[in-house]
Order: structure tokens, then C-alpha cells, then sequence
């Protein structure tokens, strides 16, 4: 019966054109499998062929765990108190193996083994055959629609298949068997079955890499697409740069009569394309993104990372697009929140924040709406500007004299410090999981902390059942932050 397995191996390795060492694995899969149906399908069970005589042992294993995580499958783990018991050196991770009878190959039934040890040899293949695929390093996968898949379209590329998923494709394209396709790669994924490669014709990337394709500039390192944003089969945004003075970056994409632009725009339904010069100036970077529309004024915002754009009645409607479609993507191509305001909207901002600096200095330096009036013409916004600054910038504000300058920075520092005081013990009313709640890639900072222990929200739960429109009044952010901020808070709800 060895020598017959061996033969079978050598048989199979010829015939599917696979290792010897992938027969072997899949008949051990078979055996262990069998084994399994006859003692316990919870069991661990391991089997080791002899690669040269085709004896077989099989073994049944234990996975060692840690303590605290105690045990999920009795029948297949054991704690690690338990196992330093029996073996003394052994550790969280290993495996205890005890040698069991193993079962006769006629017991599995040929039928069985062959299924199993065949569906091995198929995820081989497809493995080899998708393996070589990648290493090709290609980024846009081009085939032929092949069949649907619970709403997914599979393209078929040679003997490669790859998965395009209905939220993937393009808005009200309709793509029918036997259509020649291309798609963005994006990614691998060895959950699925079948078709593990998994395709998008809506990503960004997608439209960059046809313009790599139809731009020789691009792959030639003379131009560089540096971010892109899209509303798929509508409207699109991609920001270029050019590295040769010599190449008009903006011309060059567009190609001889929009030829180049036109053959994007043709493979994504129509989809418009603007595009727009990158600049390493993000003020800049942003007027650009927001063609066609003209800024009159632009206020960069660095602690937000957003912008206060105004415009001209004429241009508001442009600059926001339909739908807010065009100041959407221009966020997105710049990563800047943009915030779109006429020059009356611009003007009244601009007073309630002069009203709110004033209040802050009349009530934390103690002086009249004179003074402060004073400080906020001479471009000071905030205590930490009023105590920190460098003494000879105040002492040449002709208004003050050096004892008033001192006043004004002494009176500063100690606000601030008392300010701290008071921070710090509204930080101590709050729960601990609501401090180390991760936000904006860290946690809470001691400013917004405060500001939701004086709204009475003192724990996670309390975050969590809040209304977006309740926080944004309660903190003074922007809807779409409370929202994510929000949901954040809500995570543990779903994962408990």
C-alpha cells in the first residue's frame, strides 16, 4: 500500500505539474482528515509521510495558550500552566504532540482521498498561477467578463481570475459576459473563494495609472501625478507636477486636442477629468484645486488643517460645484478641509471671532475693550501670544509702555496657569476609556476633554449617545468630526 501511494504521488506530481512535496501535503490532509470523522472533529490532528517509503505516523496536538485567554477548544489546547506540568521548557505558542494509531489509507475510501488530495492540487495550481500573475508587477488587470458572482462580476485574464465587486464598479455601467475589461489591482485577498485577486474600476488609483499609460511623460519620470480624487462616471480631480521646466504638466496630460484626457475619460463612461497644477504651497495647492472657480481670499488654519476660502457671489455657486460636488473633491485632492464663504460671510466670521478674542482678554487680563481692542489690531489672538511673545514685539506697540507690557504678560501667564488648574481638574472628572479614546490618530487632547466635562459628558457611554448636532454646539466642531467622533465612541458597542 506505500509502494502504491508513492506511485500515485509521483503520478499526480507528472500529471498536474505540481512538487512532489504538494501531493504529499494534500494526502496528509486526507489522512488527518480522516481521522478527524472518526474521533472528533475538534481534535488537532497532524500526519507525517515518509517522502521515501510512504510510512505515515499520525498525531494528535495540543496548542498551548496563555492562562488568562483560557480555553476556547478543550479538545485542541491546553493552558500553559498545564503544560509546564509535563514539559518544562515548553512555551505559550508550542504545541504538545502525542503519537496516536494511525488510520489505514482503505479506511479513508478512495473516493474521499482522491477529492481531497485533487482540491489540494487545484489550490496549488491556482496559487502558482496566481503567484506568477503578480510577479509580473502589473497594476491594471485587462480581461474578459466571465461570469457573475453573488453580484460580483469575475473577469477571467488567461488562467487568472479576478473579482470585481458591484460597489467597485463604475455607477450604471453595465458589463455583460464576454465584455473586454480593464480594472485596478488593489489588492489580494485568501479569504475568497475562487477568484482572489480583487479588482476596482471606481478606485483613484485606477484613473492614475491610465494616465501613466497614456502620458509616456509620466513613466518617463518627467511628470508626476501626485494625489487624484474622483466622483466615479462623473466628475474627477487629479493633481500633476511637472519635473522638467521644459514639460507644461497641465498640456502634456491634456494631450494634442484632448487626445489623452479623452481616452481616460472614454474607459471611465465619461467621467470629466480637471486637471490641476500641484503645488508644495498648500494655500496655492488649493485655489488650483478648485477651478474653475476665482478666490478672491484664502485663511489657512494650520491647528485644523482646514481653509476659509472666500469668493464672490458670482463664483460661490462654481466653487461649490452641484451637490458640493467640486469643493468635495478638491478636499479630497488636497487633504485640506475647505470651507467656502462670500466676503459677507468671511467679514462677519472674522467679527465674531475678534468678539470672542476680546471677551477672552477683558476677562482673563482684567483690562477694558479699549486695551484689547488694542492687542487684537496688533495681531494677537490668544493669552499664550500675550505672555509668550518676545518682550521687544509688545514694547513696540506705541500704545503700551514697559510697565504695561509687563502687567499684561504677568496678568497672561498667571490666567494661563489658573486656566491649567481648572483643565486639569475637569480632565480628572472624566473616565479614563474616554481620555484614551483614539481620535484623529491620537487621544482626546486636554482642551476638548474639558470642554465635554463642562457638557456633563463624563464617560464613553455619555460621547457615544450624544446627537451630532448636540456636540458640535457643545464643542464648536465641525459636523463631519462629531460625527466620526461619535462613531468612534460607538465602536465599542459592536465589538463587546
Amino acid at each position: 500500500m506505500n509502494r502504491e501511494m508513492l506511485m500515485l504521488v509521483d503520478a499526480i506530481s507528472r500529471e498536474k505539474t505540481v512538487e512532489r512535496d504538494v501531493v504529499f501535503g494534500a494526502v496528509e490532509a486526507a489522512l488527518a482528515s480522516a481521522t478527524k470523522k472518526l474521533h472528533g472533529a475538534d481534535w488537532d490532528i497532524r500526519v507525517a509521510v515518509d517522502r521515501d517509503t510512504g510510512d505515515y505516523e499520525t498525531f494528535r496536538r495540543w496548542l498551548v495558550v496563555p492562562n488568562e485567554a483560557g480555553l476556547q477548544n478543550p479538545d485542541a489546547e491546553e493552558m500553559l500552566s498545564d503544560a509546564l506540568d509535563r514539559i518544562p521548557d515548553i512555551e505559550e505558542g508550542d504545541y504538545i504532540e502525542e503519537a496516536m494509531e494511525s488510520v489505514p489509507i482503505g479506511r479513508i475510501g478512495a473516493q474521499a482521498a482522491k477529492q481531497v488530495i485533487l482540491q489540494k492540487i487545484r489550490d496549488a495550481e491556482r496559487e502558482t498561477l496566481l503567484n506568477d500573475f503578480l510577479s509580473r508587477g502589473d497594476k491594471i488587470f485587462v480581461g474578459t467578463v466571465k461570469r457573475m458572482d453573488k453580484g460580483d462580476i469575475i473577469v477571467e485574464s488567461g488562467r487568472v481570475e479576478g473579482r470585481l465587486k458591484r460597489s467597485e464598479m463604475i455607477p450604471k455601467e453595465n458589463l455583460r459576459s464576454g465584455d473586454r475589461v480593464r480594472a485596478f489591482i488593489t489588492g489580494v485577498d485568501p479569504t475568497q473563494r475562487g477568484a482572489q485577486i480583487m479588482l476596482s474600476r471606481s478606485a483613484p488609483g485606477f484613473m492614475m495609472e491610465l494616465f501613466a499609460q497614456e502620458v509616456p511623460e509620466i513613466e518617463q519620470g518627467l511628470l508626476e501625478i501626485k494625489s487624484c480624487a474622483r466622483d466615479p462616471g462623473s466628475r474627477a480631480k487629479i493633481a500633476v507636477v511637472s519635473h522638467d521646466r521644459r514639460v507644461d504638466p497641465i498640456g502634456t496630460c491634456v494631450g494634442v486636442r484632448g487626445s489623452r484626457v479623452n481616452g481616460v475619460t472614454t474607459e471611465l463612461a465619461g467621467e470629466r477629468v480637471d486637471i490641476v497644477l500641484w503645488s508644495d504651497d498648500p494655500a496655492q495647492f488649493v485655489i488650483g484645486a478648485l477651478a474653475p472657480a476665482n478666490v478672491q481670499s484664502i485663511v489657512v488654519d494650520e491647528e485644523r488643517h482646514a481653509m476659509d476660502v472666500v469668493v464672490d457671489e458670482e463664483n460661490l455657486a462654481i466653487a461649490i460645484g452641484r451637490g458640493g460636488q467640486n469643493v468635495r473633491l478638491a478636499s479630497e485632492l488636497t487633504g485640506w478641509r475647505i470651507n467656502i464663504m462670500t466676503a459677507e460671510e468671511s467679514q462677519a466670521k472674522s467679527a465674531a471671532e475678534s468678539d470672542k478674542v476680546r471677551l477672552l482678554f477683558v476677562e482673563k487680563l482684567d483690562v477694558d475693550e479699549e486695551v484689547a481692542d488694542i492687542l487684537i489690531s496688533e495681531g494677537f489672538t490668544s493669552l499664550e501670544e500675550v505672555a509668550y511673545v518676545p518682550l521687544q514685539e509688545m514694547l513696540e506697540i506705541e500704545s503700551f509702555d514697559e510697565d504695561t507690557v509687563q502687567e499684561l504678560r504677568t496678568r497672561a501667564k498667571d490666567a494661563l496657569l489658573t486656566m491649567e488648574i481648572e483643565r486639569e481638574e475637569k480632565v480628572d472628572e472624566v473616565s479614563q476609556d474616554l481620555r484614551d479614546l483614539e481620535f484623529e490618530g491620537r487621544g482626546l487632547p486636554p482642551e476638548l476633554i474639558a470642554q465635554l466635562s463642562d457638557g456633563g459628558v463624563h464617560t464613553r457611554d455619555d460621547l457615544a449617545d450624544l446627537a451630532v448636532d448636540e456636540l458640535t454646539e457643545m464643542v464648536g466642531i465641525e459636523e463631519a468630526r462629531a460625527r466620526e467622533l461619535i462613531m468612534k465612541a460607538r465602536e465599542h458597542w459592536f465589538t463587546a
